[in-house]
């Protein structure tokens, strides 16, 4: 079993910032099952869609509506995956949940965090 922990939520205007961090744990051998780690959000009467995820290799991949706004980044080390989110916009508002998936396609997820962007 992993444990998915986020933090980093908020409040914010139109145009600022924020970083949101999940940190993974688990049994030694559950740890290195996990390959990707990511992002999804989903807003009230919509479907959780995927934000960004990474691989352990550092491979990432991003939702178009986030480009050049917002980073995933990851430390293999600390089992922690980070998003960045730079110039927010109303429409970013949601709950964010941090998603872990082992290489056998086993999916865990946080318990999400709320993120609100005030026009």
């Amino acid at each position: 079993q992993v444990q998915l922990v986020e933090s980093g939520g908020g409040l914010v205007q139109a145009g600022g910032s924020l970083r949101l961090s999940c940190a993974a744990s688990a049994a030694p051998g559950n740890i290195f099952s996990i390959n990707t780690m990511g992002w999804y959000r989903q807003a009230p009467g919509n479907r959780r869609e995927l934000v960004a995820d990474i691989t352990r290799s550092g491979s990432t991949n991003y939702a178009d509506s986030i480009k050049g706004r917002f980073t995933i980044s990851r430390d293999n080390a600390r089992n922690t995956v980070y998003l960045q989110m730079n110039s927010l916009k109303p429409e970013d508002t949601a709950v964010y949940y941090c998603n872990a998936k082992s290489f056998i396609a086993i999916n865990y997820w946080g318990q999400g965090t709320q993120v609100t962007v005030s026009s």
